[in-house]
């Protein structure tokens, strides 16, 4: 099985992660974007009992496991796949095809799709929150391989890496996934549809929703993160507090390329950058960037894209 990725020549909109991310090493929902593709592409190939395939995704295109396998019947039938998504509303774009390796001349029919809405297409750094939450959502069947002390309440389904531990306090509520070798409390509240990654801290009385947070964060004491994402190699400082909602309940927006875009989404708190530390009490207006390796100062407040 081969994939490859046509590459996205407007891959800057995606900032602040793609200064310090490759495309494929993007982590959500407990994987990173490639090991998630080579995962239901695997499936897909061993239903066909093996079979050779060439496989194209135009970067950040993440086909749903629901398109995956209503194509597999058709590559069975040996029927090549092209799958079309609107980029805009006049313009769609070829993001995916896939084939059986050609054996021989004759050459086979070609059936094009649409992409469903359950499938992501990466524009801007707030769509991974989208392509999360359609991840978790779907979770089933509790998966415990780390420890929960008494006096933590699970309600919803979690998954747990190994060598993780939730301390006493700590509420889970909805489908949350948590890697390996993290400590999660005491006292804290983690809800919605919330990846958090390997070798993070969350800690005393903090408050995570429908986030995504990558690995080696730690997000200290007193803090709130709601509807962000953050990098990996994060610190917030004590009290550092991020809002997601407008007074008037609108639409955020958010700066891309000195162009103002509407994120679609009434409830959108931040995209913070790899190596990014903050001072103790900063607060971070809805829909702001904090781009890599930058600083704030105690009591800091951020008001514009920090960059």
């Amino acid at each position: 099985m081969n994939i490859s990725f046509a590459p996205n020549l407007k891959w800057s909109r995606m900032e602040p992660i793609a200064s310090s991310l490759n495309f494929s090493d993007i982590e959500f929902a407990g994987f990173t974007i490639q090991s998630y593709l080579n995962k239901i592409f695997t499936e897909l190939n061993k239903r066909l009992a093996h079979n050779e395939l060439e496989i194209s995704i135009k970067e950040g295109f993440i086909p749903s496991r629901a398109l995956v396998k209503h194509i597999g019947p058709l590559l069975v039938q040996n029927i090549d796949i092209e799958v079309v998504c609107a980029t805009s509303k006049q313009k769609k774009e070829v993001v995916l095809t896939i084939s059986k390796k050609a054996h021989s001349s004759v050459e086979r029919p070609l059936k094009k799709l649409v992409a469903t809405k359950d499938c992501v297409l990466l524009k801007y750094p707030w769509d991974l929150l989208a392509l999360n939450e359609q991840l978790i959502k779907h979770l089933k069947g509790k998966k415990i391989l780390g420890t929960v002390r008494e006096c933590a309440v699970i309600d919803g389904v979690l998954h747990l890496g190994a060598g993780s531990v939730i301390l006493p306090g700590v509420y889970i509520e909805g489908n949350v996934i948590i890697g390996k070798n993290c400590k999660i409390g005491p006292n804290c509240y983690i809800r919605g549809n919330t990846s958090i990654g390997d070798n993070c801290h969350i800690g005393q009385s903090v408050e995570v929703k429908n986030s995504l947070i990558m690995s080696s964060v730690n997000v200290g004491h007193l803090s709130y993160v709601g509807d962000s994402v953050v990098c990996p190699n994060v610190n917030f400082g004590a009290g550092t507090i991020i809002s997601n909602f407008r007074h008037d309940g609108k639409n955020h927006h958010s700066m891309v390329n000195n162009v103002l875009i509407d994120t679609m989404r009434r409830k959108f708190g931040a995209i913070i950058g790899s190596n990014v530390f903050t001072g103790i009490n900063t607060s971070i207006y809805c829909g702001r960037k904090i781009f890599a390796n930058k600083t704030t100062r105690p009591c800091e407040v951020v008001k514009k894209d920090l960059q």
